[in-house]
């Protein structure tokens, strides 16, 4: 049997995925980052059918991370916009990126730059407490029990 959700392993990733966690799903996120918000306009940025972009927008209206809003004046006419939730998505979309430019040796047509300095934005990483960057090596994974246990690693 193929699970279908991850609500009841207690890992805050597969919680994130539940929401977020098919590359169509994150596709529409960028594209809305770039602006579109009409339903035809996400189909024809992403090549998408029509029913697996309706599934999708269902979906990430539903979680919360987009929500559905009439602007028709003559009519109905809905767009689609990205809520806090779905703009905090901003760093998974960039980590993302960047991972793949790194990785697969293909830069994207598209730059990231500072709307107000017009300079590329610098390659994200994680920040120890005291600024410093950390890879995976400098981290530890504790479980709320070992902590409760005053155990480590």
């Amino acid at each position: 049997m193929t699970r279908k959700r991850f609500d009841d392993i207690g890992c805050s990733v597969a919680c994130a995925l539940n929401e977020v966690g098919d590359w169509w799903s994150l596709l529409v996120i960028k594209q809305a980052m770039l602006g579109t918000r009409r339903f035809v306009d996400f189909q024809n940025g992403l090549g998408i059918a029509k029913n697996i972009l309706c599934d999708r927008l269902s979906r990430l209206v539903e979680n919360g991370v987009m929500t559905r809003v009439n602007v028709g004046e003559h009519g109905t006419r809905y767009e689609y916009r990205l809520t806090e939730k779905g703009r905090d998505l901003f760093t998974v979309v960039v980590a993302l990126r960047q991972w793949s430019e790194r990785w697969n040796g293909k830069k994207d047509s598209m730059q990231l730059v500072e709307r107000g300095s017009g300079l590329p934005i610098a390659p994200l990483a994680v920040r120890g407490a005291a600024g410093g960057p950390l890879s995976v090596r400098d981290v530890l994974f504790v479980s709320e029990a070992d902590e409760s246990e005053g155990q480590v690693g």
